[in-house]
């Protein structure tokens, strides 16, 4: 049996939610073989975390390099990155391996409001990373750091993905997950602007939701859907993990990749 390979270059979330776990039983439940390289360990559950021990950015190099050059990988993600030394070393390996489809997540507060990149790192997550991605994934907080400016209304976001191609990214989707009212992202390719809506599921059990949106359009470019269509696809699949999400824990609850399992 032959499975299109998806690597996922992210942290740990010792809560099982978020990070490459959520990426990996996404990557499954998909149907692509998941594989990652590890930035950093974290210790967190549904409050918040507690701690994180950044992995050696020459460590992080030798995983993606292992992965790549034993199977191949057909797309990838970056989610947590952590420092700009990582990702310096996570975009050279992007460019040296040539994986073009790479979904870039711009990780930068977890849920619970800890940190998960450095401020020193974000000036190196514009200028290295965001050129390479072919799809972009901010939310309106992350949008508004790339950018310098607040993001937020429907019209904001349109501009804010515009703006987010011009910096280099091939596509982006500005998620609109923090506003009020239904969900509308809204997705930039150069030539293509479009609205995707869905309601909004009343929880608060939205733990990895962002993960698992960006490792199913990672999946879906693997198994050879042009960004939109993944995205597209996406959109559905993490509506529907968050309308079946997890009682789990005492603060926010993880959103269920393996829904229909």
């Amino acid at each position: 049996m032959i499975l299109p390979v998806a690597l996922t270059i992210a942290g740990s979330d010792s809560g099982g939610g978020a990070g490459i776990q959520a990426d990996l039983k996404t990557f499954a439940v998909l149907g692509v073989h998941g594989t990652s390289a590890l930035t950093a360990i974290t210790a967190q559950n549904t409050r918040g975390v507690t701690d994180i021990l950044e992995l050696p950015a020459s460590l992080v190099r030798e995983q993606i390099d292992a992965v790549v050059e034993d199977m191949g990988v057909d797309a990838a993600k970056t989610g947590m990155l952590s420092s700009a030394a990582i990702i310096e070393v996570v975009a050279d390996a992007i460019a040296r391996h040539g994986l073009g489809k790479l979904v870039v997540d711009p990780v930068m507060v977890a849920k619970g409001g800890a940190k998960l990149l450095r401020d020193d790192a974000v000036a190196a997550l514009r200028a290295r990373l965001v050129p390479l991605a072919a799809v972009l994934t901010p939310n309106l907080p992350e949008a508004g750091v790339l950018l310098g400016r607040k993001v937020a209304s429907v019209a904001e976001r349109a501009q804010a993905a515009r703006d987010l191609v011009a910096m280099g990214a091939r596509a982006a989707v500005v998620k609109g997950g923090h506003a009020d009212g239904d969900v509308t992202d809204v997705f930039f390719d150069g030539s293509r602007l479009v609205e995707l809506e869905a309601e909004r599921i009343a929880t608060s059990n939205t733990h990895g939701s962002g993960c698992v949106f960006s490792a199913a359009i990672t999946a879906a470019m693997a198994r050879g859907a042009e960004p939109l269509e993944a995205v597209r696809e996406a959109k559905s699949f993490v509506t529907r993990a968050i309308a079946r999400s997890l009682e789990i824990g005492h603060g926010h609850g993880p959103v269920n990749p393996m829904f229909d399992r």
